[in-house]
């Protein structure tokens, strides 16, 4: 089943005595990034609290988030994740690092848009790798003539068997 929803510095490296490779931004050009390179892996457990946490924030009424009776009628075998629940893996993983690796300036980035690709609905108890990815890299020129740097990335959300449970996509744009 699957359902969409709607996604440097210069210095001497420590211990080496050796320079790093300059990460470069928009201002002067993308660093040597290609599509498929891993950016960065976060595990996680789906907790069955945090559940509870996002759907309180997010208005998510329906007891399957929150009674375990209720899951198990439905054919689950604990309290199913709000829609959004991956985010959370935003918290167990360096953003800033993130950004350098892209080699992106948190100062002009925006995020262009989210998504969510559920093979699965994720349940409590669930144990997650999260692998993000660059899908595409590409430079743009706005309606204004100003520079644009759109970098789309795909985390694949999977369980210990290596099942893809969550499919998430991200745009950001860096403006020039």
């Amino acid at each position: 089943m699957s359902q969409s929803k709607t996604d440097t510095g210069h210095g001497s490296e420590p211990g080496t005595g050796t320079s790093p490779e300059p990460r470069e931004n928009i201002r002067t050009g993308p660093p040597k990034l290609v599509p498929g390179m891993v950016i960065d892996e976060v595990r996680f457990a789906v907790e069955r609290g945090k559940i509870r946490e996002f759907a309180r924030a997010s208005h998510a009424g329906d007891a399957i988030h929150t009674s375990q009776r209720e899951a198990a009628e439905r054919g689950l075998p604990d309290v199913a994740a709000t829609a959004t629940h991956v985010v959370a893996s935003g918290h167990y993983r360096s953003q800033a690092e993130m950004l350098t690796t892209l080699g992106l300036d948190i100062t002009r980035v925006v995020v262009g848009g989210t998504g969510w690709d559920y093979h699965r609905p994720l349940v409590a108890g669930d144990e997650l790798t999260g692998s993000r990815t660059l899908v595409s890299d590409e430079a743009k020129t706005s309606r204004s003539g100003r520079s644009l740097r759109l970098v789309t990335l795909k985390t694949d959300y999977a369980l210990p068997d290596g099942t893809i449970a969550v499919t998430g996509r991200e745009t950001l744009i860096e403006r020039g």
